[in-house]
């Protein structure tokens, strides 16, 4: 039994460092690399990563549920890949990045609500009034946002929203189908526009023989096979051994990194971003604890 609390902690741990340095691996890809390169070639690479176990798996699938996984593989990866890129490529810091990303559960009861009429409690509508607090007095209080970059900050709230649209859909439409076929299928599926994306962008017109090139590429590379393809798998394992309320607790971790790591690259954040951090946390606690 206390071998097995370890492991869980150390997978736990694992994923926390995993998702809370992606936010960083971006800032530097961004030097060499556009947003959308960025983007496509994390997916491309998570695609390639799961298109073995893919072609078995998408057998597996009942025909009426490919849709959605399709979809699944859009809305929880795809789109939040791109949007998160764009904002850290607009000079986002990737401290901010990380501190709004966790204000995923909010969204994903906010629709569950508005969209699959879930009954809405005080106490979860207390949670998602104190998040939104949070965020705004973080947007308010962080230097260097301003009119002119307000919009791309948002962009991170919007991917927030299509990871809350994922969690739904999956839980409402993919509840039966097994969560790593519906992982590696919908993921796989995403190399077909993430190709043709990179083709669009002269991906392959870039100076390689250059070591910047080289190793803003690798960052791109391995954001998308260890913090996309090998994260989600291990996120699936987490919540298979240890169950979804445990495994939900990194969204709590994943700041954590991302600030310590954005202050290490000389990214500024005071008391009162960390007073933010603590409200916006605080609603996600409140609103997750009275989730169904």
């Amino acid at each position: 039994m206390q071998k097995n609390k370890l492991l869980d902690w150390g997978i736990f741990l694992l994923l926390t460092l995993i998702w809370g340095s992606s936010f960083i691996l971006m800032k530097h890809s961004k030097e060499q690399l556009t947003a959308p390169q960025i983007a496509a070639l994390r997916i491309f690479s998570a695609g390639l990563i799961f298109l073995p176990f893919a072609v078995f798996h998408l057998r597996k699938l009942p025909r009426k549920k490919i849709f959605f996984v399709i979809l699944s593989g859009i809305t929880g990866n795809l789109l939040p890949a791109f949007l998160y890129a764009a904002a850290i490529a607009n000079r986002i810091d990737s401290s901010l990045a990380a501190i709004l990303n966790s204000f995923t559960p909010v969204f994903v009861v906010i629709i569950a609500i508005i969209f699959f009429k879930d009954k809405i409690s005080n106490a979860k509508l207390t949670g998602v009034l104190i998040g939104f607090i949070g965020v705004a007095l973080l947007f308010y209080s962080w230097k260097g946002i301003g009119f002119e970059n307000l919009g791309y900050a948002s962009l991170i709230l919007l991917a927030t929203v299509f990871y809350g649209m994922n969690v739904n859909m999956v839980s409402h439409f993919l509840k039966d189908v097994n969560p790593i076929h519906v992982a590696t299928v919908s993921i796989a599926f995403m190399i077909i526009p993430t190709a043709f994306i990179l083709w669009q962008q002269d991906f392959l017109q870039l100076a390689f023989d250059e070591e910047k090139v080289q190793f803003a590429v690798l960052e791109s590379t391995m954001l998308g096979i260890v913090g996309t393809a090998i994260a989600t798998a291990l996120f699936y394992v987490l919540i298979k051994r240890s169950g979804g309320l445990f495994a939900s607790l990194v969204t709590y971790s994943i700041p954590i990194v991302g600030i310590i790591l954005g202050i290490a690259d000389g990214e500024t954040v005071g008391s009162i971003q960390f007073a933010c951090l603590a409200v916006i946390l605080t609603g996600v606690y409140i609103t997750s604890r009275n989730s169904k």
